[in-house]
């Protein structure tokens, strides 16, 4: 399944922790079926995924998806991220942590650094030679 470079980040949480499980299916769900990227942290756990996408359509699909029977809207709080260049990172374990970034995992693997801007991630690579960090285009 083709992947896409993602410019927009929201996360989400399940208002109601008793429906938790639930929500975590629907969110796996939206993952495989390639809706959104569904990228993971250390810092934010399972229990606040960090949705990436193309464009906000895709949130709005997100918004009225009914996956698994869980319909995301209601069991869902939605907070944007403040990321907007998403590179590969290899070797990120110096940055992790850093001012304006934030590196999680996607699910197949791949290391996606977020930063604040374009000019963050290149003051990043300028002061980390060691750290390789490459645009995260389509696949």
């Amino acid at each position: 399944m083709p992947t896409f470079a993602p410019e927009h980040f929201m996360t989400a949480t399940a208002k109601d922790i008793g429906r938790y499980k639930q929500f975590r299916r629907g969110i796996e769900q939206l993952d495989r079926e390639g809706v959104v990227q569904v990228l993971r942290s250390d810092l934010r756990g399972d229990q606040s995924p960090v949705l990436a996408a193309v464009g906000p359509m895709q949130f709005e699909v997100v918004q009225r998806t009914d996956v698994q029977r869980v319909q995301l809207a209601d069991p869902a709080v939605r907070t944007g991220l403040q990321g907007r260049a998403a590179h590969r990172c290899r070797g990120c374990a110096r940055v992790r942590g850093g001012r304006g970034v934030e590196v999680l995992q996607r699910s197949d693997g791949t290391y996606p650094a977020i930063f604040t801007d374009q000019w963050r991630a290149g003051a990043t690579a300028r002061d980390n030679p060691d750290v390789m960090l490459e645009p995260l285009a389509a696949g």
